[in-house]
């Protein structure tokens, strides 16, 4: 298993993925042409930084790092953070580690860009994804959370990445 940014080649297996992972949970998350917003890894790649897993030449999971507020894919960011968008497993490889080895990779990148925090948003029912966060030192912060539409609940978690005073 290997975790490298995407290519053109790779966009549409990676899109397919995302669209995959996210449509397998219940809610109303899709609604309002966000299908199509996740399944454009292509233009995503264009004003941020995505990675895929690989298992062989297979594409099975992908996430968007978006280095600082910044960033066009930055959403509710604050100075000195950088944030993790729209990852996702394929429903198929889910509970291999490779939603972890994709959090690897987004916070090597932070590090090497000397970000104070990673931040996120997650839906309520992303169970899953939030034990994953939450073992990599991810707190919950409910003062950040989102309403971006009437019926859709984003949590924000935070990882502090400052050294220990």
């Amino acid at each position: 298993m290997i975790v490298r940014p995407v290519g053109r080649d790779d966009a549409e297996a990676a899109g397919r993925v995302v669209l995959a992972a996210f449509g397998a949970m219940p809610g109303t998350h899709m609604n309002g042409g966000y299908a199509a917003e996740l399944a454009d890894v292509e233009g995503r790649a264009k004003v941020s930084e995505v990675l895929i897993a690989l298992d062989g030449a297979e594409v099975v999971g992908c996430v968007t790092f978006a280095p600082d507020l910044r960033s066009p894919m930055a959403e509710q960011l604050e100075e000195g953070e950088c944030q993790i968008r729209m990852m996702a497993v394929a429903p198929s490889h889910q509970g291999r580690g490779i939603g972890q080895l994709l959090l690897d990779a987004v916070l090597d990148r932070a590090r090497a860009r000397k970000r104070r925090a990673v931040f996120l948003h997650s839906t309520p029912v992303m169970s899953a994804a939030h034990a994953l966060y939450q073992r990599n030192g991810f707190v919950r912060v409910p003062e950040r959370d989102w309403l971006p539409e009437p019926d859709l609940l984003l949590i924000a978690f935070r990882l502090d990445l400052s050294p220990p005073a």
